[in-house]
């Protein structure tokens, strides 16, 4: 059954979500980042300065989302909320590989292949959970 798209999508209430939910989370991430790269990767190697970093992200991605789902009133409607955390990690795998692209000035296939496939896993499950999260979590 084919029920119509909620005004909250057609108001832009929901790309407006989308923005700020992606805004904080890559917000947090920058900031853990330039304390991650000086501090701890020397110290611990990648793999476990990123695996450190992970618990802070996944608060930090239910800390957003609660704050975005509340402060648009967005409605407990599934196609609302995946639209929600879809935009928004689309938009974060753009700016992460963009960025990753500039910074490394490699290929994309290299950048994949460079990743440490164990904090590599679960940094992909921290995006597959910040996509999910809108729709997953109550307010």
């Amino acid at each position: 059954m084919n029920r119509p798209i909620r005004p909250a999508v057609i108001d832009g209430k929901a790309l407006r979500a989308s923005l700020l939910y992606f805004a904080l989370v890559l917000g947090v991430g920058v900031v853990l980042g330039s304390f991650r790269v000086p501090l701890l990767v020397p110290r611990l190697g990648e793999r476990w300065a990123e695996l450190l970093e992970m618990p802070v992200m996944g608060l930090a991605i239910v800390l957003a989302t609660r704050h975005v789902v509340r402060r648009f009133s967005l409605p407990a409607d599934a196609r609302v909320r995946w639209f929600v955390g879809g935009l928004a990690f689309v938009l974060m795998l753009l700016s992460e590989l963009s960025l990753a692209l500039l910074m490394q000035d490699s290929s994309l296939s290299q950048f994949i292949a460079s990743r440490d496939p164990i904090s590599g896993s679960v940094y992909l499950g921290m995006l597959l959970f910040f996509a999910a999260a809108p729709r997953l979590l109550k307010p």
